[in-house]
């Protein structure tokens, strides 16, 4: 079991950067795969970007190019950072990690880019 809190969420212009963070705790070292994730008003939850324990990422074809997932083991912290924001971003983002069959969530946090 793993416990997530996600943090760096914010108010941004259209073209500007965030950098999101997410720290983990509990049983992190049989973490497979943290997920980036987002949810719009109305809309389902997707992924954003991926990043497996051996290095591999994988990304939303809306997103690549400008945000970048990664990983402080020392920290036990997983970054998104977004540049080049738009409007079509604003949306909840959450962090996600596979345990197994399992995954676990954190609790989100607030991206709105304005126009």
């Amino acid at each position: 079991q793993v416990q997530l809190v996600e943090s760096g969420g914010g108010l941004v212009q259209a073209g500007g950067s965030l950098r999101l963070s997410c720290v983990a705790s509990g049983n992190i070292f049989s973490i497979n795969t943290m997920g980036w994730y987002r949810q719009a008003p109305g809309k389902q939850r997707e992924l954003v970007a991926g990043l497996t324990s051996g290095g591999y990422t994988n990304y939303a074809d809306s997103v690549k190019g400008r945000f970048t997932i990664s990983r402080d083991n020392a920290k036990r912290t997983w970054y998104l950072q977004m540049n080049t924001l738009k409007p079509e971003d604003t949306a909840v983002y959450y962090c996600g990690a596979n345990l197994g069959r399992y995954r676990y969530w954190g609790q989100g946090t607030q991206v709105t880019v304005s126009s």
